[in-house]
């Protein structure tokens, strides 16, 4: 019975860190559809983002399969209900993507206020930041998942320059409000993805020490 547990386990780890791809993935395209204006790269935000819910729905039924038929205790009920937790703050990750997505069509093919510069540097923090979590997760690392905290901070700081630098251009230029306001969003929508990754890490932390703990 142990090791048909350890197998189910496994196969859903697997499918874990393959939700985690898809979400890094999503975050990569909404961000070049931005960057490049590709309306149509926009609309393949959403058909991504039905492939994340598919996939969250098959891990969640399969972690509750876990706790009924195997009985899970102690550290293994906290690895299965992480589990769960995880699912959901990546899903959610996927939505602020396609959030990113709808901006985009509403952009459409309108001038940039400003060069983007600093969204696309975000995205890659958080795509690396989805990934160090979920590598945490794997590895049962918690100074990984420490990390994560100290990347969130740098997200949060590319954040405000870009609400500080767009607020100032809407003050000296009404006319550019509405885009500007789009991009602020777009940084807002990052910097939930980031926090979301940090979640994760404080996960990490759970599982191995019992501690429910903010990292950041």
């Amino acid at each position: 019975m142990r090791n048909q547990f350890v197998r189910q386990l496994n196969d859903l780890n697997i499918k874990l860190l393959k939700m985690g791809a898809m979400v890094q993935e999503i975050i990569e395209v909404a961000v070049k559809a931005l960057t490049t204006q590709n309306l149509e790269l926009a609309r393949k935000v959403y058909e991504l983002d039905d492939d994340i819910d598919n996939i969250e729905l098959e891990i969640e039924l399969e972690c509750m399969n876990l706790i009924a038929l195997q009985q899970p205790m102690a550290k293994d009920l906290r690895v299965i209900g992480t589990v769960l937790k995880i699912i959901t703050d990546l899903e959610r990750m996927g939505d602020h993507a396609v959030n990113i997505a709808k901006v985009v069509l509403e952009i459409g093919e309108e001038p940039f206020v400003k060069p983007l510069i600093d969204i696309p540097k975000m995205a890659k923090l958080a795509q690396a930041m989805v990934k160090k979590s979920l590598d945490a997760f794997m590895n049962a690392d918690i100074e990984l998942a420490r990390e994560v905290a100290n990347d969130d901070e740098a997200v949060d700081e590319i954040y405000e320059k870009i609400y500080t630098e767009l607020i100032n251009k809407m003050i000296a230029e009404n006319t550019i409000v509405k885009q500007a306001t789009n991009l602020i969003f777009i940084g807002r929508y990052l910097e939930r993805i980031a926090d979301h990754a940090t979640n994760i890490g404080e996960r990490v932390i759970f599982i191995e020490t019992g501690e429910n703990i903010e990292i950041n």
